[in-house]
């Protein structure tokens, strides 16, 4: 009997053991797989699920005890740390499968529920969203770019709706991870939570730093190019009144003055169909004019051989019209099926490939050799000046959406991060705005203007901006995301696709980068006007 009892204690004991070394093997196995160094087997994989399952247990077991022990002070910070369902914020269980709390919160004090109750939006709502960003008035210095690429040109349009539909579709899939049964999971939010992933652990903010300072320059300048528009086309339209680029540009600038006031963009908002549809009516009247002048149309003139010096800005110029992939994420989260995002993203793109490539043709064999930077300076004065005044209308009423992105951006960095914020915020707490965060958007609307006031020159802003973010948002970032978080699930041509991607994108973009900086200190030394 005493045998008995030591045989089957020391099974017991073997088979525990057993167990604790599979399941250490396991969980140090997945750590190392998941840092990259080697891909963990079903076996571990299994094991370090299950030594996660326990991991997230002995958690709530700890916070379970907390809570009980700090009744008090968890009334007291819940709004704060806590999110309605009791877990704290990070924890495990809204890491592995995402039906945590959101780590961001409205600055109102908005919850979860108000968030899921939001309406959602169809594929085809989502698809009018993409297509204002990718289709908006940047489409007129498309022209300029067949100028120096000729028939290349062409073909850039094309694989730039290519590549940027694909990179969008990879960064998407980058939100989502597979559960335990097998089930994608949205477990990310933003562009920020991507990149942020792709650093962790050992620089966890430093990937959202570096997509927070692409955001925010492209937003700004996209800004810039907005007021240089501006004072290009009223100069171009009224020639004769002793009126310059630069003072058009200070007038604009004094119609935005009243943006650094906002505090939401419902009342812009409702002018964007308006804008929109606009812009729409204009583009046609471009092509009809065109249109009308196919007789003479400079076939000849369309180049096979590109011009080294600035065909490099044109490809910014291409890019930078495709811009879209900052709030993709957001956009996705909100359709009402995100199983359609795909089908969205592939006819938005052709159309956009469609409409871009023969608006930048038909233009460019009206003028030839004499296409301007923005094509409508090319029509006769009279319709010149009614197309110009819409789009001047068109870029102001425009302005306040970039402008209000990137003051948010701006005071969720350096404002609104509790402790970690290097100024006070920017609101009190009856919500009005203080002296300095009022302070910060004048500033943002002045740095505006002397940037269009100093360098007034749209097609090589454009190429510079296009080169320097849009190509790292729309080309780098994605690729690169995508082939550290999914490697072990890619296959070959996909892995090939992403470095192809990076490669490419990362000569165009250095290439771009230098020529588009070239071309504007060439432009500043020799006072070369536009």
């Amino acid at each position: 009997m005493a045998t008995l009892i030591r045989s089957k204690l020391s099974n017991k004991l073997s088979n525990a053991a057993t167990t604790v070394t599979n399941k250490s093997q396991a969980k140090v196995s997945g750590m190392f797989a998941r840092m990259g160094f080697q891909a963990a087997t079903d076996e571990e994989a299994l094991g370090f699920a299950a030594c996660d399952d326990l991991d997230y247990d002995h958690r709530q077991g700890m916070q379970m005890d907390i809570l009980a022990a700090d009744d008090k002070t968890a009334a007291v910070e819940g709004e704060g740390g806590e999110g309605g369902d009791g877990t704290l914020d990070g924890d495990s269980h809204y890491q592995r499968d995402g039906t945590g709390p959101s780590r961001s919160s409205s600055k109102d004090g908005g919850s979860n529920e108000l968030s899921e109750a939001r309406p959602k939006i169809t594929a085809w709502e989502a698809g009018w969203n993409v297509t204002n960003a990718i289709q908006g008035m940047f489409v007129l210095g498309l022209p300029y770019a067949i100028l120096h690429g000729g028939y290349l040109g062409l073909f850039l349009i094309i694989f730039a709706a290519v590549v940027c539909c694909y990179t969008g579709k990879i960064l998407i899939s980058c939100l989502y991870e597979e559960d335990e049964d097998g089930r994608l999971v949205r477990v990310r939010d933003s562009y920020v939570d991507i990149a942020n992933a792709c650093c962790a652990p050992r620089f966890p903010a430093l990937g959202g730093h570096v997509v927070n300072v692409a955001q925010i320059i492209e937003l700004v300048m996209t800004c810039i190019l907005y007021v240089v528009v501006s004072g290009n086309l009223m100069y171009n339209s009224f020639p004769n009144m002793p009126i310059s680029q630069k003072s058009w540009a200070i007038i604009a600038t004094a119609a935005l003055l009243p943006c650094a006031f906002l505090k939401n963009l419902k009342a812009v908002s409702k002018f964007s169909l308006l804008c929109t549809l606009a812009h729409f009516v204009i583009n046609v009247l471009v092509i009809a004019y065109c249109l009308s002048r196919a007789r003479v149309w400079a076939w000849d003139k369309v180049k096979f051989y590109i011009d080294v010096k600035k065909f490099p800005i044109s490809i910014g110029i291409i890019v930078f019209s495709y811009t879209s992939q900052i709030f993709l994420p957001s956009l996705e989260g909100n359709m009402q099926k995100p199983s359609e995002f795909h089908c969205m993203m592939n006819w938005t793109h052709i159309a956009a490939c469609i409409l871009k490539g023969l608006f930048a043709l038909v233009a460019y064999l009206t003028w030839a050799d004499a296409t301007k930077e923005v094509i409508t300076d090319n029509l006769p004065p009279g319709i010149r000046a009614v197309v110009n005044i819409f789009l001047v209308a068109k870029a102001l009423l425009s302005y306040p959406l970039p402008f209000f992105a990137a003051v948010e951006v701006l005071e969720k960095s350096f404002f609104q991060e509790g402790g970690r914020a290097f100024f006070p915020d920017c609101y009190g707490g009856d919500g009005r705005l203080k002296s300095w965060g009022l302070s910060l958007r004048c500033g943002l609307v002045v740095f505006t203007l002397l940037m269009a006031i100093y360098v007034p020159h749209f097609a090589l802003l454009m190429g510079l901006t296009g080169s320097l973010t849009g190509a790292g948002l729309c080309f780098l970032l994605p690729s690169l995301f995508h082939l550290k978080l999914l490697w072990r699930k890619l296959q070959w041509h996909q892995v090939f696709f992403d470095v192809a991607i990076f490669v490419i994108g990362g000569i165009c973009s250095i290439s771009g980068f230098i020529h588009s900086m070239e071309g504007l200190v060439e432009a500043f030394k020799y006072n070369i006007e536009e």
